[in-house]
């Protein structure tokens, strides 16, 4: 998106706006389908902070489009998106089970597939 300019037939644009969002909103949905894996009984608390972050993390990218062109905000989104797939493939995937500490102080093996 950091190329469209004023030449770009406004379909295009759109749809390549449209595109993006379809993928930003699969990004959040894939986040928040996370959260219950972290622990279970939490999953509320931690929804939230989940999104009090996103929101944090939506400030700072508003801060820097105040101070850059939309061109190179653009580009900035995509620098960030490239290092966080970098460091996300680095991480380990938990395999097997989990598991969960109930209230009542007994063990839940919860498999994870």
């Amino acid at each position: 998106m950091g190329q469209i300019n004023s030449e770009w037939p406004i379909a295009i644009a759109v749809l390549l706006i449209m595109l993006c969002s379809f993928f930003v909103g699969s990004g959040s949905g894939a986040v928040f389908a996370i959260v219950p894996l972290i622990k279970r009984r939490l999953t509320g608390q931690i929804a939230g902070m989940t999104g009090a972050y996103g929101n944090i993390g939506a400030l700072l990218f508003l801060t820097v489009l105040s101070y850059v062109t939309p061109q190179l905000f653009f580009m900035v989104i995509a620098g960030t998106a490239f290092i966080t797939v970098i460091t996300v493939y680095f991480l380990d995937e938990p395999k097997g089970k989990m598991a969960e500490i109930l209230p009542d102080g007994t063990v839940e093996m919860i498999e994870i597939g």
